[in-house]
């Protein structure tokens, strides 16, 4: 077990004010891995002072400079892929091997991406007589979640060093350790002091008093959206910018034509992927309803060649929940959809056989599932999908929009075009088109409830720029 007292502030790691600590749980066994101490709001303002101080410098940084930067950077972490992926896998449970590769490898593919995108971005240009000027907001402030912990970080972290931004960043309590060692990286890197720093705490305390700071431009979250809803709270104070990565219950609507046998069980895979955690889960299936009995037995033949287990067991696709709490949370709604009647086709609401410490949950597949059903409107965050019927494409379309939420979805058909047709009736941020994989380069981000604002590619380096007008004649 390891000990962490210290925060990285301004280049160097200093001593927590914070008196509490938190301990950090592996989830597949429910052994403490870890004892964190928990930053408060003297250490908040100590690392937004030296964010505030290290900005006119790294503002003025050539693009160039700030782009080797984060190409270090990405080869550091590249050095320390299998270490990094092993300590999430340990602190949030997703098996190593996929840890490894999605955990840390696309944090590496982010960073690269931003190089080509600042060697090609017009930071300023004439309009007529006017000069316009595109300038980094200033000191920014990150809370970021536990179910992707480094993805989620770089996702901020990466457009905010592009854009010339400075850093304070809240990870998640659950699962800090592998911000510690994105810290020593900045450190051994040479980033300048100040210009990234770490405070670990609870998002009661150091969340809100980032988001309240007074010299903080700029609050970025992902997470809940309760906890969005009181992040923005808190920032309106000061008016400062804000971005949410919020909430999300992905349709995956299966058109008529679709290769169904190929389409439920990529659906399955997709929505049962880091066991649910996953904010852009295809959780809700659409399904024609003459078809929906034969895709309800190749989900549940899917399901049933799925592996659970501890996270360094070989083969394993399923870990555990992330904590107690949220196992209870799911096991609350898969209790919710027996009660309102929906088909429960494989799963259940007990502990799984052979498993007896560890915060898992069975993997559950409903049929029957009607869009007023709860556990077709809320969000479950656990390895539970919803096979919803429907008779006709408009309906499908309708079942697919009736949500608070818009963050991502997918349209299977034998013909692309007709997909595309469907995608663009879908009120979210992101629709896959078939098996398409996952791209970097595309923006990410939530239309309604799901968010504000855009990660990744051009116009997630924009959420960091403020627009200055430069008018002047004799030119």
């Amino acid at each position: 077990m390891s000990n962490h007292d210290t925060m990285f502030i301004n280049g160097k790691w200093v001593q927590a004010a914070g008196k509490e600590t938190a301990d950090v749980i592996n989830p597949c066994n429910e052994e403490v891995i870890a004892t964190v101490r928990m930053g408060n709001q003297e250490d908040v303002d100590r690392a937004v002072a030296a964010a505030r101080a290290a900005f006119p410098s790294w503002a003025k940084t050539p693009v160039a400079q700030r782009a080797e930067y984060i190409s270090k950077i990405a080869k550091a972490m590249a050095a320390r892929q299998p270490e990094i992926g092993d300590t999430i896998a340990r602190e949030m449970g997703m098996p190593q091997q996929l840890a490894r590769m999605i955990q840390v490898g696309l944090p590496i593919a982010v960073l690269n991406s931003f190089i080509p995108i600042m060697n090609n971005y017009q930071f300023e240009y004439p309009m007529g007589r006017t000069m316009i000027v595109k300038e980094p907001i200033g000191v920014c402030g990150f809370i970021t979640p536990w179910n992707y912990p480094m993805h989620q970080v770089i996702g901020k972290v990466a457009p905010a060093l592009a854009a010339g931004c400075t850093m304070v960043l809240k990870p998640s309590q659950l699962a800090p350790l592998n911000s510690y060692l994105l810290a020593e990286i900045m450190e051994e890197v040479g980033l300048p002091a100040g210009v990234f720093n770490l405070v670990v705490g609870a998002g009661s305390k150091v969340g809100h008093a980032l988001a309240l700071h007074r010299d903080v431009d700029m609050i970025s979250l992902t997470g809940s959206t309760g906890s969005g809803t009181l992040v923005a709270q808190a920032a309106a104070e000061t008016i400062k910018r804000v971005t949410l990565e919020l909430g999300g219950k992905s349709a995956n609507v299966i058109l008529d034509d679709a290769d169904l046998q190929k389409a439920v069980s990529k659906g399955v895979f997709s929505c049962f992927l880091n066991s649910g955690q996953t904010c852009i889960s295809l959780s809700r299936m659409l399904v024609p309803a003459a078809k929906q009995k034969e895709a309800a037995e190749i989900a549940k033949a899917t399901v049933a060649t799925m592996k659970m287990g501890d996270a360094f067991t070989e083969g394993v696709y399923l870990g555990p929940m992330v904590d107690a709490q949220q196992r209870e949370s799911v096991q609350g709604y898969i209790k919710s959809g027996i009660q309102e009647g929906a088909t429960l086709v494989i799963g259940g609401p007990e502990k799984p056989e052979g498993l007896e410490k560890g915060y898992f949950v069975k993997p559950t597949v409903f049929a029957d599932v009607t869009p007023g059903m709860k556990i077709a409107q809320e969000e479950i965050f656990g390895p539970v999908l919803s096979i919803v019927p429907y008779k006709s494409e408009e309906e499908a379309v309708a079942i697919a929009n009736d949500s608070v939420y818009g963050l991502s979805g997918c349209v299977w058909s034998a013909d692309p075009e007709r997909a595309r047709g469907i995608a663009r009736q879908i009120r979210t941020g992101q629709v896959f088109i078939n098996d398409a994989i996952f791209d970097v380069d595309a923006p990410a981000g939530g239309y309604k409830m799901s968010g504000i604002g855009r990660e990744r590619s051009k116009y997630g380096l924009e959420e960091y720029l403020e627009i200055k007008a430069i008018i002047g004649s004799g030119q």
